[in-house]
């Protein structure tokens, strides 16, 4: 049978999560041993290796698998070899039917090594299932202990993932603990700040794009990790509205450690668990933010609020004006000339309902102007600057954004380095041409995400500077004594609700006392 000749696709698989032993089941390994059995026999000749990296054998959901089935189908390979059963799946049902169908179906010689398994001599044997069901068994042994041990490291406060979350990097000498990234935990910091000044999601997200701020997702391949959000779009590679508001809502961000989200079966996607399920420990690192920007922005989510305004998405009342009488948000409607706000129960279901409280932006303003005149008359304008200072923090930190740029020119220069290497090892005949295309398409695509970042940083340190660190409107109490408008840092920082009655009549909570 020496004649036939077969294209190979030499499969190997690595999972810690199964129980792999780091030296007998090493990718290395598994590539040694089958290189070394391709060179003893005849009539094979190497089409590709698949090599699935850190995917588990309890299900067939790996990119590299997958490929290989598709090469399977063009007809391009008609043989598969990998080290052992184990490699190839510990699942027995899908084991049995790739083995026992879809291989002989599709005329594929299937040779598992040291299981001593070769189809094209002889018909599997009775053992085969058996086999499948202990690798199976094993598997779920080992995800039980596996996941007791993740459970233990959680509940103790230590961070089990993959990848930090943004703002973060796992500390270079402790894996389980994180520490800030200085850039990206300025941009969160902007992103609470422009929320609390009443920027929706949207209207945040398009401000990061414009400015060229990269996202997350991108934002981890500068840093050289291979990071991949499976739920995110292949095509989407920009900040969008589920991001900011992912963001806003993660605890991780005042410096309590949040896992334990999801629950995984051997079969399955996660479920995601109820929130009272989660594994929360407090004070496990370093915050981004202070839990009273914290406080408020959840307590602004909460509000669910609805602006209007499609241009900038912006309203310095959002989420503050209330119903007397049924208790709704307003929401504003804008004319040629003014803007008014009316009850959101009259505006959705009519006046049967409830009537419209109608107010004008500018008659509210001025209400609220005349009235914090005549508190602030009294009161130690000095103090409540200094209160309010704590949580008016700038997007760029002194020094961060120059460190951050100078370690990514010096990234850039690394890249463009190992990028003249591989075109040299593919001159010298040390890679395939593949290999070569391969490698410099991801070189390629990080030395872009690297000039972008950086020239983002250069136009945030040209634009910002070193900004007072202070808000416009708090100069100006303390140079003058009084406020010349409102804004939305005032309506934030001191106005807790505002209730608007029929006929222009309105009642203000303020954060410092009780209800006027």
């Amino acid at each position: 049978m020496s004649h036939v000749t077969f294209q190979v696709a030499e499969y190997i698989r690595l999972s810690r999560e199964d129980g792999d032993k780091a030296e007998s089941d090493s990718i290395g390994n598994q590539r040694k041993l089958i290189g070394e059995y391709l060179r003893e026999k005849e009539g094979f000749v190497l089409y590709d290796i698949y090599i699935d990296d850190g995917f588990t054998g309890t299900n067939f959901n790996r990119p590299s698998f997958q490929r290989m089935i598709e090469d399977i189908e063009t007809g391009k390979v008609n043989c598969v070899i990998v080290k052992d059963l184990s490699r190839f799946g510990r699942d027995y049902i899908d084991t049995g039917k790739y083995l026992e169908r879809y291989f002989p179906e599709h005329g594929v010689r299937f040779i598992s090594i040291t299981d001593s398994i070769d189809s094209f001599q002889q018909a599997y044997d009775m053992l085969l299932p058996i086999k499948n069901i202990f690798n199976e068994q094993y598997a779920r042994d080992i995800s039980r202990k596996v996941h007791a041990s993740m459970e233990t490291k959680q509940r103790a406060g230590e961070f089990i993932g993959s990848f930090a979350s943004y703002g973060y990097r796992k500390s270079p000498t402790d894996k389980n603990k994180l520490i800030l990234d200085l850039y990206a935990a300025g941009v969160v910091r902007r992103i609470f700040k422009l929320y609390l000044e009443g920027y929706g999601k949207i209207r945040i997200a398009a401000i990061l794009n414009e400015e060229g701020i990269v996202c997350p997702s991108e934002y981890k391949k500068i840093n050289g990790e291979n990071y991949k959000n499976g739920n995110r779009l292949n095509s989407t590679s920009y900040w969008t509205y589920s991001t900011i508001n992912r963001i806003l809502r993660n605890e991780l961000y005042i410096g309590n450690m949040v896992q334990g989200r999801k629950r995984q079966s051997m079969r399955g996607k996660p479920k995601v668990k109820a929130q009272e399920e989660w594994i929360v420990v407090e004070g496990t690192h370093e915050p981004v933010i202070d839990k009273e920007t914290w406080n408020k922005t959840q307590d602004l989510l909460k509000r669910r609020t609805r602006t209007l305004d499609l241009n900038r998405n912006q309203s310095i009342f959002a989420g503050f004006l209330k119903c007397a009488d049924c208790g709704r948000s307003l929401v504003k409607k804008s004319g040629k000339e003014t803007v008014r706000y009316y009850c959101g129960t009259y505006v959705r279901s009519g006046r049967q309902y409830c009537t419209p409280h109608a107010i004008s932006h500018e008659a509210l303003e001025q209400v609220i102007l005349e009235d914090l005149e005549k508190i602030l008359e009294g009161a130690d304008k000095i103090k409540i600057a200094d209160a309010v200072k704590q949580s008016c923090q700038t997007f760029i930190e002194e020094g961060s954004s120059e460190e951050e740029r100078r370690r990514w020119n010096l990234e850039l220069i690394k890249v463009r380095k190992l990028k003249k290497m591989v075109y040299e090892d593919y001159r010298g005949g040390l890679l395939s041409q593949e290999e070569f295309r391969i490698y410099q398409q991801d070189y390629r695509e990080k030395e872009n995400l690297l000039t972008r970042q950086i020239e983002s940083v250069e136009k945030l340190q040209e634009k910002h500077g070193r900004k007072i660190k202070e808000y416009p409107w708090m100069r100006h109490l303390l140079e003058t004594g009084t406020f010349k408008e409102l804004d939305r840092n005032i309506v934030t920082e001191m106005i807790q609700e505002i209730k608007v009655y029929e006929g222009n009549r309105i009642k203000i909570a303020y954060q410092f006392e009780k209800e006027r």
